[in-house]
């Protein structure tokens, strides 16, 4: 496993979307360049009714299908991933190809990506320790984010 260096990348740059949509073969629709636009849009976690919501808001000519299979896509092409919340509801954000991990805001959703670190280490740790061949792994921390953290404190005075 590979530590990589930890990259901030918000989904605002729609040709990142489309090329990561190309480069995993799939082919460049009407409907998908539209959602990709939809996607590179969004500032932060969003869900696929958020993504349906803005199609009709914009009266686009696109089915909730288009929509799920095409958020769908945009995950398997790395170009979004798929985050739990701490209400147990899932979301999407906008991520970079390397692998990391989330911080997620408990209070207003805004996202941090964080490099594996000494993560690495301790995932090969526990697959000797169990004897399970680690494939694969994901984690997200969940906290208050700076914003939020001096909201609450001014609140508090």
């Amino acid at each position: 496993m590979l530590m990589r260096l930890c990259i901030i990348w918000l989904m605002t740059d729609l040709s990142l979307v489309v090329r990561a949509l190309d480069e995993a073969g799939y082919r460049l629709t009407s409907p998908r360049r539209a959602l990709a636009s939809i996607v590179a849009g969004i500032d932060g976690p969003f869900t696929a009714a958020r993504v349906v919501d803005e199609v009709r808001e914009r009266g686009l000519h696109v089915g909730r299908a288009t929509v799920f299979r095409t958020i769908d896509a945009l995950e398997r092409a790395g170009a979004i991933e798929r985050i739990d919340l701490p209400s147990g509801d899932h979301a999407y954000v906008g991520c970079a190809p390397a692998h990391h991990h989330h911080v997620v805001c408990s209070a207003c959703g805004r996202t941090a990506e964080v490099a594996d670190g000494d993560l690495a280490a301790l995932i090969g740790r526990i697959g000797r320790r169990t004897g399970y061949r680690i494939e694969d792994h994901r984690l997200e921390i969940f906290g208050l984010c700076p914003t939020c953290v001096a909201t609450a404190m001014d609140e508090a005075r």
